[in-house]
């Protein structure tokens, strides 16, 4: 299965249209992002610390259930 960076980096937008994203282009420029995570406790806990670029968790809790939807089936 393809880590939780690697679904994101499929809404990577020169020009961002979304808070999707927006978020996918500061998470790749994000150096620390851990990018073979596929685990929610780990991402939310660095994201909180660290993710200053993401305005609310709720942007990440919904990219996580396309995630978990369309990865996990």
């Amino acid at each position: 299965m393809k880590s939780f960076y690697h679904y994101l980096m499929k809404y990577r937008h020169p020009k961002p249209k979304d808070k999707i994203s927006d978020f996918a282009n500061h998470a790749y420029h994000d150096h620390g992002f851990p990018k073979n995570s596929e685990n929610y406790d780990e991402l939310s806990s660095y994201l909180e610390l660290n993710g200053q670029y993401l305005s609310s968790m709720a942007t990440f809790d919904e990219v996580w259930e396309k995630y978990v939807t369309e990865t996990r089936h």
